[in-house]
Protein backbone atom coordinates (compact mmCIF):
# COMPACT_ATOMS: atom_id res chain seq x y z
CA UNK A 1 0.00 0.00 0.00
CA UNK A 2 0.99 3.35 -0.69
CA UNK A 3 0.57 7.03 0.61
CA UNK A 4 -1.29 8.00 -2.08
CA UNK A 5 -4.16 5.06 -1.49
CA UNK A 6 -4.40 6.54 1.88
CA UNK A 7 -7.03 9.40 3.05
CA UNK A 8 -6.53 8.79 6.87
CA UNK A 9 -4.59 11.81 7.39
CA UNK A 10 -7.24 14.26 6.84
CA UNK A 11 -9.21 15.30 9.89
CA UNK A 12 -12.67 14.04 9.84
CA UNK A 13 -11.58 11.17 7.83
CA UNK A 14 -11.40 8.10 9.93
CA UNK A 15 -11.19 4.12 8.68
CA UNK A 16 -14.33 3.90 8.26
CA UNK A 17 -14.53 6.71 5.90
CA UNK A 18 -11.58 6.10 3.80
CA UNK A 19 -13.19 2.80 3.38
CA UNK A 20 -16.27 3.99 1.89
CA UNK A 21 -14.11 6.08 -0.05
CA UNK A 22 -12.36 3.04 -1.16
CA UNK A 23 -15.56 0.92 -1.96
CA UNK A 24 -16.53 3.87 -4.27
CA UNK A 25 -13.62 3.62 -6.25
CA UNK A 26 -11.90 6.35 -5.08
CA UNK A 27 -8.72 4.21 -3.91
CA UNK A 28 -6.11 6.47 -4.61
CA UNK A 29 -5.73 10.50 -4.67
CA UNK A 30 -6.24 11.15 -8.03
CA UNK A 31 -9.55 9.12 -8.13
CA UNK A 32 -10.94 11.50 -5.17
CA UNK A 33 -14.47 12.94 -6.29
CA UNK A 34 -15.41 15.71 -4.29
CA UNK A 35 -19.08 15.54 -5.79
CA UNK A 36 -19.71 11.26 -4.47
CA UNK A 37 -21.96 10.95 -2.13
CA UNK A 38 -20.38 9.68 0.40
CA UNK A 39 -21.10 8.84 3.79
CA UNK A 40 -19.19 10.94 6.41
CA UNK A 41 -17.72 12.53 4.00
CA UNK A 42 -19.67 16.14 3.63
CA UNK A 43 -18.58 19.84 1.59
CA UNK A 44 -16.11 20.83 4.54
CA UNK A 45 -14.94 17.07 5.07
CA UNK A 46 -14.48 17.43 0.94
CA UNK A 47 -12.55 20.47 1.03
CA UNK A 48 -10.10 18.94 3.51
CA UNK A 49 -9.26 16.20 1.43
CA UNK A 50 -8.79 18.41 -1.36
CA UNK A 51 -6.54 20.72 0.19
CA UNK A 52 -4.54 17.26 1.71
CA UNK A 53 -4.12 15.81 -1.81
CA UNK A 54 -2.49 19.29 -3.57
CA UNK A 55 -0.05 19.73 -0.55
CA UNK A 56 0.48 16.07 -0.01
CA UNK A 57 1.66 15.20 -3.50
CA UNK A 58 4.20 18.41 -3.42
CA UNK A 59 5.47 16.51 -0.69
CA UNK A 60 5.59 13.21 -1.73
CA UNK A 61 7.15 14.97 -4.83
CA UNK A 62 10.16 16.54 -3.11
CA UNK A 63 10.82 12.84 -1.30
CA UNK A 64 9.67 14.32 1.95
CA UNK A 65 8.84 11.43 4.45
CA UNK A 66 9.02 13.98 7.84
CA UNK A 67 5.49 15.71 6.03
CA UNK A 68 3.68 12.02 6.21
CA UNK A 69 5.24 11.45 9.19
CA UNK A 70 3.94 13.94 11.10
CA UNK A 71 0.29 13.82 8.98
CA UNK A 72 -0.41 9.91 9.58
CA UNK A 73 -1.37 8.73 12.83
CA UNK A 74 1.04 6.87 14.23
CA UNK A 75 -0.29 3.61 13.99
CA UNK A 76 -0.37 3.82 10.04
CA UNK A 77 2.94 4.87 9.85
CA UNK A 78 3.40 1.16 7.79
CA UNK A 79 2.21 2.91 4.65
CA UNK A 80 4.91 5.13 4.31
CA UNK A 81 7.21 2.13 3.61
CA UNK A 82 6.35 1.27 -0.05
CA UNK A 83 7.29 5.02 -1.12
CA UNK A 84 10.35 5.02 0.75
CA UNK A 85 11.67 1.40 0.98
CA UNK A 86 14.81 2.85 -1.14
CA UNK A 87 15.83 5.26 0.82
CA UNK A 88 14.95 3.58 4.20
CA UNK A 89 17.48 2.51 7.04
CA UNK A 90 17.24 -0.52 9.11
CA UNK A 91 19.60 -0.18 12.06
CA UNK A 92 20.42 -1.95 15.35
CA UNK A 93 22.19 -1.93 18.31
CA UNK A 94 24.21 -3.94 20.90
CA UNK A 95 24.75 -2.30 24.00
CA UNK A 96 26.75 -3.68 27.30
CA UNK A 97 23.21 -3.22 29.10
CA UNK A 98 19.84 -1.71 29.30
CA UNK A 99 20.37 1.13 31.17
CA UNK A 100 21.77 3.99 28.37
CA UNK A 101 22.78 6.28 31.38
CA UNK A 102 24.99 3.62 32.37
CA UNK A 103 25.96 0.89 29.60
CA UNK A 104 27.48 1.68 26.82
CA UNK A 105 26.74 1.13 23.01
CA UNK A 106 29.01 -1.41 21.73
CA UNK A 107 28.19 -1.92 17.74
CA UNK A 108 25.65 -0.26 15.85
CA UNK A 109 25.04 -1.70 11.87
CA UNK A 110 22.49 -0.13 9.47
CA UNK A 111 21.06 -1.62 6.27
CA UNK A 112 20.16 0.42 3.77
CA UNK A 113 19.66 -0.43 -0.38
CA UNK A 114 21.52 -3.46 0.05
CA UNK A 115 24.54 -1.94 1.45
CA UNK A 116 25.39 -2.60 5.26
CA UNK A 117 27.86 -0.41 7.74
CA UNK A 118 28.75 -1.27 11.25
CA UNK A 119 30.31 0.97 13.36
CA UNK A 120 32.22 -0.08 16.27
CA UNK A 121 33.26 1.54 19.75
CA UNK A 122 36.54 3.19 20.01
CA UNK A 123 36.98 2.40 16.22
CA UNK A 124 34.63 4.61 14.42
CA UNK A 125 31.44 4.66 16.59
CA UNK A 126 30.87 8.72 16.98
CA UNK A 127 27.83 10.97 17.24
CA UNK A 128 28.83 12.37 13.98
CA UNK A 129 29.43 8.90 11.78
CA UNK A 130 25.59 8.26 13.55
CA UNK A 131 23.98 11.59 12.09
CA UNK A 132 25.46 10.94 8.69
CA UNK A 133 23.68 7.61 8.17
CA UNK A 134 20.23 8.53 9.35
CA UNK A 135 20.96 12.23 7.59
CA UNK A 136 21.32 10.21 3.99
CA UNK A 137 18.05 8.26 5.15
CA UNK A 138 14.57 9.49 4.79
CA UNK A 139 12.85 6.60 6.86
CA UNK A 140 14.48 4.89 9.68
CA UNK A 141 12.81 0.99 10.58
CA UNK A 142 13.95 -1.14 13.61
CA UNK A 143 12.39 -3.78 16.21
CA UNK A 144 11.51 -2.02 19.38
CA UNK A 145 13.72 1.06 18.32
CA UNK A 146 11.46 3.24 19.37
CA UNK A 147 11.92 1.82 23.19
CA UNK A 148 15.35 1.02 23.07
CA UNK A 149 17.75 1.87 20.70
CA UNK A 150 16.80 5.46 19.25
CA UNK A 151 16.50 6.69 23.18
CA UNK A 152 19.95 4.83 24.40
CA UNK A 153 22.04 6.37 21.05
CA UNK A 154 20.47 9.74 22.14
CA UNK A 155 21.46 9.44 25.67
CA UNK A 156 24.59 7.75 25.03
CA UNK A 157 25.78 10.26 22.01
CA UNK A 158 24.63 12.97 22.82
CA UNK A 159 22.33 13.30 19.30
CA UNK A 160 18.34 14.34 18.63
CA UNK A 161 17.51 11.08 16.14
CA UNK A 162 14.74 13.09 14.07
CA UNK A 163 14.58 11.26 10.94
CA UNK A 164 10.93 9.70 10.68
CA UNK A 165 10.89 6.21 12.32
CA UNK A 166 8.73 3.18 11.50
CA UNK A 167 9.05 0.97 14.74
CA UNK A 168 8.58 -2.82 13.20
CA UNK A 169 7.47 -4.18 16.77
CA UNK A 170 3.85 -2.55 16.28
CA UNK A 171 2.67 -3.71 13.01
CA UNK A 172 3.85 -6.52 13.91
CA UNK A 173 1.86 -6.78 16.94
CA UNK A 174 -1.19 -5.60 14.84
CA UNK A 175 -1.05 -9.06 12.19
CA UNK A 176 -1.07 -11.07 15.36
CA UNK A 177 2.58 -11.73 15.50
CA UNK A 178 4.13 -10.97 19.22
CA UNK A 179 7.04 -11.49 21.27
CA UNK A 180 10.96 -10.58 19.89
CA UNK A 181 12.43 -10.50 16.79
CA UNK A 182 13.99 -13.56 16.46
CA UNK A 183 10.75 -15.68 17.40
CA UNK A 184 8.87 -13.40 15.23
CA UNK A 185 11.48 -14.43 12.12
CA UNK A 186 11.15 -17.98 12.89
CA UNK A 187 6.98 -17.88 12.47
CA UNK A 188 7.59 -15.59 9.00
CA UNK A 189 10.50 -18.11 8.08
CA UNK A 190 13.63 -15.82 7.67
CA UNK A 191 16.47 -17.65 8.08
CA UNK A 192 19.73 -16.67 9.66
CA UNK A 193 22.80 -17.79 8.59
CA UNK A 194 24.11 -17.97 12.25
CA UNK A 195 22.76 -19.21 15.57
CA UNK A 196 20.89 -17.17 17.51
CA UNK A 197 22.76 -15.03 20.48
CA UNK A 198 20.92 -13.57 23.14
CA UNK A 199 21.65 -9.78 24.36
CA UNK A 200 23.67 -11.61 27.48
CA UNK A 201 25.70 -13.49 24.65
CA UNK A 202 26.33 -10.02 23.22
CA UNK A 203 27.92 -8.35 26.25
CA UNK A 204 29.89 -11.56 26.62
CA UNK A 205 31.41 -11.25 23.46
CA UNK A 206 31.82 -7.64 24.05
CA UNK A 207 33.69 -7.95 26.87
CA UNK A 208 35.68 -11.08 25.21
CA UNK A 209 36.87 -8.15 22.12
CA UNK A 210 37.74 -5.78 25.27
CA UNK A 211 40.07 -8.53 26.50
CA UNK A 212 42.09 -9.03 23.08
CA UNK A 213 39.73 -11.79 21.65
CA UNK A 214 39.04 -10.29 17.86
CA UNK A 215 37.12 -13.74 16.85
CA UNK A 216 34.44 -12.33 19.38
CA UNK A 217 34.22 -9.38 18.15
CA UNK A 218 33.75 -10.14 14.62
CA UNK A 219 30.98 -12.84 16.00
CA UNK A 220 28.95 -9.85 17.42
CA UNK A 221 29.44 -7.70 14.11
CA UNK A 222 28.10 -10.35 12.23
CA UNK A 223 25.49 -10.64 13.92
CA UNK A 224 24.28 -7.37 14.60
CA UNK A 225 24.35 -7.11 11.06
CA UNK A 226 22.33 -10.05 10.12
CA UNK A 227 19.76 -7.95 12.25
CA UNK A 228 19.14 -5.35 10.20
CA UNK A 229 19.35 -7.39 6.67
CA UNK A 230 16.60 -9.20 8.41
CA UNK A 231 14.63 -6.32 9.25
CA UNK A 232 14.11 -4.98 5.83
CA UNK A 233 12.83 -9.10 5.26
CA UNK A 234 10.15 -8.07 8.22
CA UNK A 235 9.39 -5.04 6.87
CA UNK A 236 8.49 -6.20 3.45
CA UNK A 237 6.28 -9.25 4.94
CA UNK A 238 4.76 -7.50 7.58
CA UNK A 239 3.81 -4.32 5.23
CA UNK A 240 2.52 -6.48 3.00
CA UNK A 241 0.30 -8.68 5.03
CA UNK A 242 -1.12 -5.13 6.34
CA UNK A 243 -2.06 -4.25 2.34
CA UNK A 244 -3.16 -7.16 1.88
CA UNK A 245 -5.95 -7.08 5.30
CA UNK A 246 -6.25 -3.61 4.96
CA UNK A 247 -6.27 -2.56 1.13
CA UNK A 248 -6.64 -5.62 -0.68
CA UNK A 249 -10.10 -7.12 0.35
CA UNK A 250 -11.84 -3.33 -0.44
CA UNK A 251 -10.27 -3.02 -3.91
CA UNK A 252 -9.53 -6.29 -5.23
CA UNK A 253 -13.05 -8.11 -4.04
Amino acid sequence: MRIENSFIPVRGVGEATERRLWERGMTDWDAFDSTADVSGVGPTTADRIESFIAEAWTHLDDGNAAFFDGAFPSGERWRLYENFRAETCFFDIETTGLDERRDEVTTVSFHRDGETTTLVQGEDLTAERVREQFREAELLATFNGARFDVPFLETSLGIDVETPHLDLMYPCKRIGLSGGLKPIEKELGIDRDRPDISGRDAVRLWREYERGDESSLETLVSYNREDTVNLRALADTVCETLHENVFSPVVEP
